[in-house]
């Protein structure tokens, strides 16, 4: 197989080289972008598999560049933030960005991240189009409505089906409350943040390894403040 393409796009120079040297040596091929107009412009160019984007950049941001890739692109896009730009972080993933990581970072999380994306692309890239969705230990048959989780059949209501089928079809992505509200309730549910609340919870029920006392979430997991990230091996990313 080639080697993996990724653009890093951030005005920190010191950051930059921290991130191409940890990438490089991980046997990918790196380009660096000082802003979301080069990134563009290197975009434009030739393909890459995978961006890495800081938020608050000079001339074009992340949030500018992530709108203007997801007119024609679905490459994986991971952004990066300091804690105190939660609102920032929030719109990018609502603008199609994949996933964040929160300054200070770990490199081995961020390499983690990266490997997990890529497999993500090569895995399922016509996956919304297939009337059957095997992922992890998950079988959906979108047109009988019939859920196996683990071998074992799982009966769900539609709305926790659709839910379900969402959350297949982005495994790994965090998906912010307003994405899955209007995934599933369209436009109308943008201001009721409790129906998820109360859907996720059912469906954690159903599907959800139960512990004594307890339904530990090990498919679905809370991303603090902004959405739910779906794991379907039931393991972390970090695998």
């Amino acid at each position: 197989m080639s080697q993996r393409r990724i653009l890093i796009v951030d005005d920190e120079p010191q950051i930059s080289r921290v991130l191409r040297t940890s990438l490089e040596s991980s046997g990918y091929l790196v380009t660096v972008a000082r802003d979301g107009v080069q990134a563009l412009e290197f975009f434009e160019r030739a393909p890459f598999d995978l961006i890495i984007t800081d938020l608050a950049m000079p001339n074009m941001d992340g949030i500018e560049l992530t709108r203007a890739v997801r007119v024609n692109h679905r490459t994986p896009i991971v952004v990066l933030s300091v804690r105190d730009a939660e609102a920032m972080k929030v719109t990018a993933l609502d603008e199609g960005a994949d996933d964040y990581i929160t300054k200070p970072f770990s490199i081995q999380e961020l390499l983690a991240r990266v490997r997990v994306h890529l497999r993500r692309t090569e895995a399922a890239p016509a996956q919304p189009q297939l009337a059957t969705i095997e992922t992890g230990d998950f079988s959906i048959d979108i047109d009988k409505h019939q859920v196996m989780v683990s071998g074992v059949e799982v009966h769900l209501t539609p709305k926790e089906f659709d839910l379900l089928v969402f959350f297949a079809r982005s495994p790994y992505r965090v998906l912010t409350h307003k994405v899955l509200l209007r995934a599933i309730w369209g436009p109308s549910g943008d201001n009721q943040p409790e129906y998820l609340r109360v859907l996720v919870a059912q469906l954690r029920k159903k599907i959800e390894p139960v512990a004594p006392g307890k339904v530990e979430p090990r498919y679905i997991r809370n991303e603090p403040w902004v959405g739910y990230r779906f794991t379907p091996e039931g393991n972390a990313a970090e695998a």
